[in-house]
């Protein structure tokens, strides 16, 4: 008995948090809107008016957010890339909400039937396959014309594949540039690597079994034998994670193909510290054009050496100038 009091207790607790973040909008079509977890059902109100830009698992059905299912149950339609895979999400949590196609090939047609429904007050839910929307999905016009007819649009952050692969390579994430897929074809790929090797960022970047070797071939010959991680199928249950550099993973998956959903992080290229050629032709270059202190601060921004021993140095380089051309500097 008390166990049982326990699972109501957490169902009505959950129910709450659920009430929290969906807002009741009047309308009554007669659907039950709730979702069930644990096996408790948990009734939420009618979603708020507007568009609702809904993260979802990338494989894992128990990465949703409780927001998230809330929304999903609440809304009055969802928008989906394939009803197929977010039915799978839906029959997880019982959630009975109508589902539409939006995707590529009918998002010109469909588009203007969800702004309609919009128009008419109701809450539509815009989901992807997996992860978040607008992130390699068409989901972007969407949002564009929702906002431009002064419809409210909200996020409801989860999942993602790219911030999922940024945690676990084990790289800069201080910085970093999602480039979304490489070219499929060779020429316009390694193109865009060599824009993409003057990026002084981690990169992030989506690729597909059939064509990862080819691109770590040409991201190894464009970039060099920089530090990267292989991330495929994450979440799942043949999750992998590969680190080294370039060339060995280059070399690794040039034979065979791999399956599966693949991010592929890149650190930075590595900086190399200046030698003492080096930072005394940048400090003499300084001292042509400006104050020694002006110069020690110029070469200091550009090498990252410190103040005081570029000051040092470039006393030294200012003392064996003076020697050398006889201007009468103390000796």
């Amino acid at each position: 008995m008390d166990s049982a009091m326990t699972a109501k207790q957490a169902a009505a607790r959950v129910a709450r948090m659920s009430s929290a973040v969906a807002s009741p909008s009047g309308r009554h079509d007669g659907r039950e809107r709730r979702y069930t977890l644990g096996g408790h059902p948990v009734d939420v109100p009618a979603l708020a008016p507007g568009l609702h830009v809904i993260a979802t698992p990338i494989g894992n059905l128990g990465d949703i957010t409780l927001r998230a299912l809330a929304a999903l149950a609440g809304a009055d339609v969802i928008a989906c890339e394939d009803t197929r895979v977010t039915r799978k999400l839906l029959d997880r949590y019982a959630i009975a909400t109508p589902l539409t196609p939006y995707h590529d090939h009918n998002a010109a047609k469909a588009r203007p039937a969800l702004l309609r429904r919009l128009a008419e007050g109701a809450a539509v839910a815009l989901v992807s396959d997996a992860g978040t929307p607008l992130v390699s999905d068409p989901g972007l016009k969407l949002v564009q014309a929702a906002k431009d007819a002064g419809h409210a649009v909200t996020a409801l952050p989860g999942a993602s594949a790219l911030l999922a692969a940024l945690a676990v390579a084990g790289l800069p994430t201080d910085q970093f540039l999602f480039a979304g897929f490489l070219p499929p074809k060779t020429v316009a790929r390694r193109a865009r690597i060599a824009e993409l090797a003057r990026i002084p960022a981690s990169l992030v970047l989506f690729e597909t079994g059939p064509r990862i070797a080819a691109a770590l071939s040409d991201l190894a010959a464009g970039l060099g034998p920089r530090q990267a991680a292989l991330c495929r199928e994450l979440t799942k249950i043949h999750e992998e994670v590969r680190r080294a550099d370039l060339e060995t993973l280059a070399r690794d998956y040039a034979v065979g193909e791999i399956r599966g959903e693949i991010v592929l992080v890149v650190g930075p290229q590595q900086q190399r510290r200046p030698d003492a050629v080096d930072t005394d032709a940048l400090l003499r270059q300084a001292l042509a054009r400006t104050s020694l202190k002006d110069a020690v601060g110029e070469v200091a921004s550009a090498t990252g050496l410190p103040r005081r021993e570029l000051y040092q140095r470039a006393l030294a380089l200012a003392k064996n100038t003076s020697e050398e051309t006889g201007d009468g500097a103390p000796r």
